[in-house]
């Protein structure tokens, strides 16, 4: 079960915020082999290495219209309606996020503007094996759509059979999506990054994935290509006083537990009858759970902490720089202003980490690992650019002439200088 830890000092808190994390360079050898070998070979590499990996090596790998269009027809009408929900809370809150273009005059005949524009091919990888990840689709796609990228393709792994889960299809077919390829693992962000006969170049990556996946994502960097934010293990840490209820911690500490054995939970609290109270839940929720073990080797990376009072829970978390943050308090309202450190909170007992998963409205794929105190979560401005503008008039460069041309010479930059220099006399002429 979880390690116990009552009222860490301060100068401990650095080493238990470090994650059970495999270092990327571990995989280094691998993944440089399979983006040589896709910049050689492309989609025979592709198929290559999904046979040496047991999936889908056929040759067609993009999914035909006519699979997208039946997927409607394959998947229960709950779930259908489930994502429909999903789709537009995801929609409305996202369509916010959409900036708009601004212009200023700073001074006379100085004009600055500055506006957003999309990028115009994204790659989104999609898990999919045991548990297609059909909310991602939904996480990434509609941001795409409301930003209005040109070119969005996805990469999923498939089963044996070469089919892509329906609701990952149906998913898709939401947020007009319909180049998807039947790839998955680091050939996919491979191939993404470096372009095949079937699979185009992306500007930039998108997506969760296993360990191979994010250490890929870093490769595509040098291939010219962005990523979205680094990834790592799923991870939560909850902040519960004696007010919460012990059942739903453990649930929250559970449903991000079972994302992998290398996930990480952390529950804070300033009671130790709450901290064992929720050990218990775990104890009796593991049982009923069908992914029981890979929830039992989580928490055996996992922490409970007790500390003196809230502000220490606070500031811990504050430095662990949760991936997920949950308050059950009863000062959340209090708690909340505080926070500095976080991929996405959920405040109260009743707003359960699942429903960021699915369909609150908020963004799923979230910084990691710590990279929530510089990074944020994936959003619409993910998807776009912003450019900046500038225009002189005549009067313009008169009045700004001469303190560029003092900032040049201070520098000793002297073509800049130059560049001004040679305007002012013309407008003298």
């Amino acid at each position: 079960m979880m390690k116990k830890i009552n009222l860490p000092s301060q100068n401990t808190w650095t080493e238990l915020c470090k994650r059970p994390a495999i270092s990327l360079k571990t995989m280094d050898g691998i993944v440089q082999e399979i983006f040589d070998a896709v910049l050689a070979s492309g989609d025979e590499a592709i198929a290559l290495y999904a046979e040496k990996f047991n999936e889908y090596a056929g040759k067609d790998l993009l999914v035909s219209i006519q699979e997208i269009e039946a997927s409607a027809l394959q998947i229960d009408e709950d779930l259908k309606a489930a994502i429909n929900v999903a789709y537009k809370n995801i929609y409305a809150f996202h369509s916010l996020q959409k900036t708009t273009a601004i212009t200023l005059d700073t001074m006379d005949g100085i004009t600055c503007s500055k506006k957003s524009v999309p990028i115009q091919s994204v790659g989104l990888y999609i898990p999919g094996g045991t548990a297609p990840l059909f909310s991602t689709v939904l996480m990434l796609g509609v941001p795409a759509q409301i930003a209005g990228c040109a070119n969005v393709q996805i990469c999923t792994p498939v089963n044996t059979e070469g089919i892509v889960h329906p609701a990952i299809l149906y998913a898709a077919q939401l947020c007009g999506i319909k180049n998807i390829f039947k790839v998955g693992g680091i050939q996919a962000v491979a191939a993404m990054s470096i372009g095949t006969n079937t699979i185009k170049k992306s500007n930039k990556i998108f997506g969760p994935g296993n360990q191979y996946v994010a250490a890929a994502k870093q490769k595509a960097i040098e291939y010219g290509v962005a990523a979205d934010l680094p990834a790592g293990p799923s991870e939560v840490l909850v902040i519960a006083d004696d007010y919460a209820n012990p059942s739903f911690v453990a649930a929250d500490l559970l449903a991000q537990a079972e994302h992998g054995k290398d996930s990480q939970v952390v529950v804070l609290s300033t009671s130790q009858k709450l901290l064992e109270e929720v050990n218990e839940q775990l104890k009796i929720q593991l049982e009923l759970l069908p992914r029981k073990e890979i929830c039992e080797a989580s928490l055996e990376n996992s922490l409970s902490i007790l500390f003196n009072d809230l502000d220490s829970c606070i500031a811990f978390s504050n430095e662990y720089a949760p991936e997920h943050l949950i308050l059950q308090t009863q000062e959340d309202e209090k708690l909340v202003d505080k926070i500095t450190n976080a991929g996405s909170v959920f405040i109260g007992k009743y707003t359960a980490e699942s429903m960021g998963d699915y369909a609150s409205g908020t963004n799923h794929t979230l910084p990691t690992a710590g990279f929530a105190n510089s990074f944020s979560g994936v959003g619409v401005g993910s998807f776009e650019k912003q450019i900046t503008f500038q225009k002189a008039t005549e009067q313009g460069l008169m009045n700004i002439g001469k303190h560029v041309e003092i900032m040049a010479a201070a520098e000793g930059l002297d073509a800049h200088k130059n560049a001004i220099t040679l305007r002012l006399a013309s407008l003298k002429n």
